[in-house]
C-alpha cells in the first residue's frame, strides 16, 4: 500500500498559524529523517498501539503512521486539531485524536492491549508523565516501552550511575525494574524554536521487578535520603521508621551519603523496610 503524499510539515504550520507556545512547552520538530529515526527506536510499529502526547502539528505522527502504528494523540492546544484532522484524513482508521490533558488521562482507559509511548514530550510536563508511567506497585507495566523526548540533563539524570553528579531518585525510579537508554541526543538546532539546552531521546523497557519490594516504600526512602542529599544517611533516613535499623541488618554505613548508594542498596533497604 502506498503511503499518502503530505505536504511539508511547515507548510501546514505556516497555513495554520501554529506558532509554538512557550506556555505549553511547545519546540517543533520539522526534519522528517529525524522524526522516523526516533519513530524506529521501539523497533517494528505495524500494526502496534501507540500513545503520543503533545503531538502538535504531527511531526512525530507523521513518522509514527508511515511506520504503520494505530497512534492515539492526546492534544490540548485547540490550535493543532485541525492540522491532526487531516493527518486523519490523510491515514484512514490508523489516528484518534483526544484533545485533553495528557496528566489528567489514564492510558490503560484507552487502549483494549498493550501500548508504546513515543512522544516529543512537551517539556514543562514530561517528568511529571514518565514518573506517573513508572510509578505504582503493578508491574510489569501495561505498556511495551516509552521512547520520550527530554531535556539532555533530564536524560542524563535517567540513565545516571551512582556516585555521579546525576545520580538521584530519577535515576533509581527509572532503573529498578526497568532499562532505560539515551537511544540518540538531538541538538538545540533542530527544534523550531530553538530550546535554549540540548535534548536526547530516552528509551525505557520493562525489566524484572525484585520481589518482595514495596514501590511506594522505594519513593519514600529515596524522597527521604535524596531531600537531604549532602547529608549522611543516619540524618537524611532517621525520619523513616526503621531505616537506620535496615542499614546496620544490611552492613551500610549509616555515614555514607545517598549518591554512594548504588540502586539495589536501595531496593534493598525497602524490601527490608516492606
Amino acid at each position: 500500500m502506498s503511503l499518502p503524499d503530505l505536504p511539508p510539515l511547515r507548510d501546514v504550520v505556516n497555513r495554520h498559524g501554529l506558532l509554538a507556545s512557550k506556555a505549553l512547552g511547545q519546540n517543533f520538530l520539522f526534519d522528517e529523517q529525524l522524526l522516523a529515526r526516533i519513530a524506529a527506536i521501539p523497533g517494528k510499529l505495524k500494526g502496534a498501539n501507540v500513545l503520543e502526547v503533545g503531538p502538535g502539528p504531527g511531526g512525530l505522527t507523521r513518522a509514527l503512521l508511515r511506520a504503520g502504528a494505530n497512534v492515539t494523540a492526546i492534544e490540548m492546544d485547540k490550535r493543532c486539531l485541525p492540522a491532526l484532522a487531516e493527518l486523519a484524513e490523510a491515514f484512514p482508521g490508523q489516528l484518534r485524536v483526544i484533545e485533553g490533558d495528557a496528566t489528567k488521562i489514564d492510558p490503560a482507559t484507552l487502549f483494549d492491549g498493550p501500548w508504546h509511548v513515543i512522544a516529543n514530550l512537551p517539556y514543562n510536563v514530561g517528568t511529571m508523565l514518565f514518573t506517573g508511567w513508572l510509578s505504582g506497585q503493578d508491574w510489569p507495566p501495561q505498556w511495551l516501552s516509552l521512547t520520550l523526548m527530554f531535556q539532555l540533563e533530564v536524560a542524563e539524570r535517567i540513565v545516571a550511575a551512582s556516585a555521579s553528579d546525576a545520580y538521584g531518585r530519577l535515576a533509581i525510579l527509572s532503573q529498578w525494574r526497568a532499562a532505560p537508554r539515551i537511544a540518540m541526543k538531538v541538538h538545540r538546532s533542530a527544534f523550531t524554536p530553538p530550546p535554549k539546552v540540548m535534548s536526547a531521546v530516552v528509551h525505557v523497557t520493562p525489566a524484572t521487578m525484585p520481589e518482595g519490594v514495596s514501590a511506594r516504600m522505594l519513593e519514600r526512602v529515596t524522597e527521604a535520603a535524596f531531600g537531604q542529599r549532602r547529608k549522611m544517611l543516619r540524618q537524611s533516613l532517621k525520619g523513616v521508621p526503621g531505616a537506620l535499623a535496615a542499614l546496620e541488618t544490611l552492613g551500610i554505613d549509616p555515614s555514607r551519603r545517598a549518591e554512594t548508594l548504588d540502586v539495589a542498596d536501595f531496593v534493598a533497604i525497602a524490601r527490608t523496610l516492606s
